[in-house]
């Protein structure tokens, strides 16, 4: 990776990256709020996936209007439930605004804990676009028969793709299928050694794991207790089955079995808990792998604790 000053002064964009459930929303907006009392003005681009989408709020974790205490916010709602997110799409648009804040003087913050977004953003990576009718394709053998093939398939194309892939996750299966089928096969990783899109500062924060995962569940918890399963009841209206991506999401997944009777809510919150500390763990690993990013740890660290930190940042 290319050298990154320690000098905020010398960065227009700062990245703050970390599992869920470090902080990376309250801290951003402390940085925001330290620039601003030294003279520079901050905006936020969301590189969290699921904060893309309109109407998925409670079991996101997005700020509110209110909540984002005047600093402008990117890559918020910008899609529907019915869309398909996708990382190229999201490169393209969020560096744009890159480059339009840093353009106006000011400092961008990338925020988020999709580790493939933030890298999109930060380094140079080419993704290759979809084709339609191979996906089709690749949808219906799934579904006709399974799994399986679909494996040995992309093992015999890709076999580090194939090591790589969940393959119970149908939509992560079939993309990287529909990758390696393509002659301008280029796969969604990060290389060891990535190459800096422009000069940035990440700021990578940890929470000690036995910490972070009773607050996961707390998390879960309280997603449900602030009406998710409302949140999901209404987005159905909206097309939310019909979606790829968003259907799939952490939370909305199990709101879905509360609402079809497949699961009691506390059998939700469970599930949810679960599965958010399956994901923190491969956002851990892919974080892990920002060589130059400086690691803050913010273990015990309430929003008083938080907002000090952004201070020893940005003094």
């Amino acid at each position: 990776m290319d050298d990154r000053s320690s000098d905020p002064a010398a960065v227009d964009l700062i990245a703050v990256v970390g599992a869920t459930g470090t902080g990376k929303s309250e801290f951003a907006l402390a940085i925001a709020e330290q620039l601003a009392r030294s003279g520079r003005a901050a905006e936020i681009v969301n590189a969290d996936a699921m904060q893309l989408y309109r109407g998925m709020d409670i079991g996101t974790a997005k700020l509110s209007v209110a909540e984002r205490r005047g600093v402008p916010h990117h890559q918020l709602d910008v899609l529907d439930v019915t869309d398909e997110a996708s990382v190229a799409t999201y490169q393209g648009d969020a560096r744009v605004d890159v480059e339009r804040i840093t353009g106006s003087g000011a400092v961008a913050l990338l925020v988020g804990g999709s580790g493939l977004y933030v890298s999109s953003v930060l380094f140079d990576l080419a993704f290759p676009g979809t084709d339609p009718e191979l996906r089709a394709r690749l949808e219906r053998e799934h579904a006709e028969l399974g799994p399986g093939v679909l494996v040995e398939r992309l093992r015999a194309l890709d076999p580090a793709a194939a090591a790589g892939v969940d393959q119970r996750n149908p939509r992560r299966l079939i993309r990287a299928l529909e990758i390696a089928s393509r002659s301008e096969v280029v796969t969604p990783s990060l290389p060891s050694a990535p190459r800096a899109w422009r000069p940035a500062r990440i700021l990578h924060l940890h929470r000690e794991r036995t910490g972070l995962v009773a607050s996961l569940h707390e998390r879960a918890a309280r997603m449900f207790d602030r009406g998710l399963v409302d949140e999901v009841a209404a987005l159905r209206d909206h097309g939310l089955e019909q979606g790829k991506t968003a259907r799939a999401a952490i939370g909305y997944a199990q709101a879905l079995d509360v609402l079809h009777g497949r699961a009691t809510r506390d059998d939700a919150v469970e599930a949810t808990a679960v599965a958010t500390r399956k994901y923190a763990r491969r956002q851990v690993s892919w974080f892990k792998r920002y060589a130059d990013a400086e690691v803050l740890d913010v273990t015990g660290t309430d929003l008083a604790g938080l907002r000090e930190a952004a201070r020893r940042i940005v003094p």
